[in-house]
């Protein structure tokens, strides 16, 4: 899967979930570490890491497996590493005191 594609997914995936303000950014040249970052907010903790599980297992399904998955046990913010792609579901607290968009844009 290409990096636009894997991007999509990620944006497909989460939305499926009900996942609110989906955001993809286009980190290339900026981070040294992904080409996007899609960030969103989930409701609540267990919200949070739903979104997070649906987005890894059907991936899975596909076989891409994620390079690691953190944060699933606090659900404040959990990061799904995709390679090219990273995926950040965060409950909106945590998403308006970190304000990745800001920090990355």
């Amino acid at each position: 899967m290409q990096h636009e594609e894997l991007k999509n997914f990620l944006v497909d995936k989460a939305d499926d979930m009900k996942a609110e303000n989906i955001t993809a950014l286009h980190v290339t040249g900026i981070s040294s570490v992904t080409d996007y970052m899609v960030i969103c907010t989930g409701t609540s903790k267990r919200h949070v890491s739903s979104i997070a599980n649906h987005v890894a297992s059907e991936a899975k399904k596909l076989g891409m497996s994620p390079l690691g998955i953190e944060g699933e046990s606090e659900g404040e913010w959990v990061v799904l590493d995709m390679g090219t792609s990273m995926l950040h579901v965060m409950q909106e607290e945590q998403r308006s005191l970190y304000q990745l968009e800001k920090l990355w844009s």
